[in-house]
């Protein structure tokens, strides 16, 4: 069977929990969050996540099994409603350099453009995922900005790029 790209769904919960708990352990210092504070800290919290809808959404890459994810979501603050925010990019180590990543970015993405009002949407990557930052600047996303010791795990400090890409607005 081939890789699948789509908007998760509840059914969906209990592999989303898995990856994402994969995710913080694979690589704790590419993510503010840990296995601790996570916002998809158990699979309860990932069906509720999954059953928000809106203009909130969660990609997953699966062929067998769940192998990559992004999520995004949209400011809530109707001064900030124009932005969009990725969050969560993983895909699992045996399935990076496969396009995996790019797919769901480009499916986030195109998701994001069909968002009424959508300008921009912005991310933040650590300096612990250079793999990731490349992967977002060819998908046409600038540093705007560098957060000095944005997150400290085990004794190191990172720094985490923010950046952005510009959309039409409706």
């Amino acid at each position: 069977m081939g890789l699948q790209v789509r908007v998760l769904t509840e059914g969906d919960a209990s592999a989303l929990f898995r990856l994402r708990r994969e995710s913080l352990l694979d690589a704790p210092p590419a993510f503010l969050a840990s296995p601790g504070d996570d916002l998809v800290s158990s699979e309860d919290a990932a069906r509720e996540l999954l059953m928000r809808g809106g203009d909130a959404a969660v990609f997953g890459a699966s062929t067998d099994g769940l192998h990559g994810m992004v999520g995004l979501y949209r400011d809530r603050h109707l001064k900030s409603a124009h932005r969009i925010h990725l969050w969560g990019m993983f895909v699992q180590p045996e399935w990076r350099r496969q396009g995996v990543g790019g797919a769901l970015l480009d499916a986030a993405i195109g998701h994001a453009r069909t968002l009424k009002g959508v300008s921009s949407l912005h991310l933040s990557v650590s300096d612990a995922a250079p793999a990731a930052r490349r992967l977002y600047e060819q998908s046409g996303f600038t540093v705007w900005g560098v957060e000095r010791d944005a997150i400290r795990f085990e004794g190191r400090s990172f720094d985490e790029y923010h950046m952005a890409m510009e959309m039409r607005s409706d």
